[in-house]
């Protein structure tokens, strides 16, 4: 029985260690090397000669991107990218996944469909569809000087607003998802009771729903955070010149300039800024489980 558990228990970490561990360290060995014209174009960071192993660290590389304003400056773009579309995606999730959990049971597998629906088509085909719709002869301009409401057309594509749309757009199904799966699980009799002795329905909902829905919140807010300050395709189709983000500046760094090692030391750097908010949750759930003991 213990080498089955064994076995159980370690498929997930063989997985984790395939496609997380190897990866990673593939990339922060490649952060400690010199770009060279070679293939792969980098030196490699340890040689062999007469009987002697020699490891040589570069780490100019890290202190690159503290030197250089465009590195920090795409680190701070991504991260208020990430934060301002997260928050938008909750306060437009929370009201659907609420309005889906408290439908009937027939209405709410329709609207988890239409939900999830967009999700079934690639990303590409979605942004581009955007592209048509925020251009300046695009469906929404058109409708708006129809309507009388401006007499120009609006720039919004190649703007920061129209990633926004774009972004929110696409993660708002990771935001609605787990929040409903929170929320519909509910003790609706909680609210009941409240009502019972006086308490308002706004009440209720602040002071019994949000509580309980935190996990749902912080869940939502994580798969939308994460994948967003890494996000490459929205940004380079949707966004203009000015809107830089650390996913943009390493493909330029990987594919225009070759410079492999301080593209890898970008993402290195990345990873451990997105380690933070995981941590902080897993420690978040630890505590739950034991006040739950």
């Amino acid at each position: 029985m213990p080498n089955g558990r064994h076995a159980v228990i370690a498929v997930p970490f063989f997985w984790l260690f395939l496609f997380f561990v190897l990866p990673f360290a593939i990339v922060l060995k490649i952060s400690f090397t010199e770009a060279d014209v070679a293939i792969p174009p980098y030196t490699e960071i340890y040689t062999w000669a007469e009987n002697q192993l020699s490891i040589v660290l570069n780490l100019g590389n890290y202190l690159m991107l503290t030197e250089d304003q465009l590195y920090l400056a795409a680190y701070l773009g991504s991260l208020k990218m990430a934060f301002f579309s997260t928050l938008i995606c909750l306060l437009v999730g929370y009201p659907m996944a609420y309005a889906i959990a408290r439908a009937d049971k027939d209405v709410q597998t329709v609207l988890l469909l239409l939900i999830m629906m967009p999700t079934w088509t690639a990303i590409l085909i979605r942004v581009y569809a955007w592209m048509g719709i925020l251009s300046n002869n695009g469906l929404l301009n058109g409708v708006l000087q129809g309507l009388g409401l401006i007499d120009a057309p609006l720039q919004i594509l190649n703007t920061d607003i129209a990633v926004y749309i774009g972004v929110v757009y696409s993660y708002l199904p990771f935001m609605v998802l787990p929040l409903f799966a929170n929320l519909v699980k509910h003790d609706l009799s909680l609210l009941e009771a409240a009502s019972d002795l006086g308490s308002s329905h706004i009440n209720n909902f602040w002071k019994i729903t949000v509580p309980l829905s935190k996990n749902g919140i912080i869940a939502g807010c994580m798969l939308v955070f994460i994948p967003v300050v890494g996000e490459f395709v929205i940004p380079e189709l949707l966004g203009g010149p000015e809107t830089l983000m650390i996913g943009k500046v390493l493909w330029q760094e990987f594919f225009n300039n070759r410079d492999w090692p301080v593209a890898s030391a970008l993402a290195v750097v990345m990873l451990v800024i997105l380690l933070i908010p995981i941590i902080l949750f897993n420690r978040n759930q630890a505590k739950e489980l034991e006040g739950k003991v």
